[in-house]
């Protein structure tokens, strides 16, 4: 803003095309200096590069010789892991095994969770406690009984065979 500022203040005859003009372009091109850098430096034509042949160690000559009947595809080939001798094997295994572990370990895999009946039987139960509340409350019974087990079926120590054992409840 300050800028603007600065060169609408140096601008004198620009600036009554500012106020008699209210438009975007009569506005903005007055204040901006048109200017166009052009490089001229010289052109150097006259550098060069030459390529002298290196003489080939006797390790690379013996890895030239050994990979000589050896096609493009070949050279660059990198195993999957799963057949590394034979490429094709290598390729299908790899492709069969991953749609098997996309396309049906994952979408069917969360279709059968998605959809899979009464895990625990957790809605059963659910069902079984409100018909069991219902009963309760048609015969007039307390909805939980003190003595959810019978007394007689069950045993418990006295007091010489407990002694001085600290019970934590």
């Amino acid at each position: 803003m300050a800028t603007l500022l600065r060169s609408v203040g140096r601008q004198g005859r620009a600036l009554q095309t500012i106020v008699n003009n209210k438009s975007f372009r009569s506005l903005i091109f007055p204040l901006l200096k048109h200017k166009a850098s052009i490089s001229t430096s010289e052109k150097k034509k006259d550098v060069g590069a030459v390529v002298q042949p290196m003489e080939k160690s006797e390790e690379l000559k013996k890895l030239t010789e050994k990979f000589k009947d050896t096609s493009d595809t070949e050279e660059n080939y990198v195993s999957y892991g799963y057949e590394p001798g034979n490429r094709d094997k290598d390729w299908f295994l790899y492709h069969m095994i991953m749609f098997a572990c996309i396309s049906l370990g994952v979408c069917w895999g969360g279709f059968i969770l998605a959809y899979m009946p009464d895990y625990k039987l957790r809605d059963w139960s659910h069902r079984e406690a409100f018909l069991e509340l219902e009963r309760r409350e048609k015969e007039g019974l307390p909805l939980v009984d003190p003595d959810y087990t019978k007394i007689e079926l069950s045993s418990l120590p006295s007091d010489e065979e407990i002694g001085e054992t600290e019970i934590v409840i």
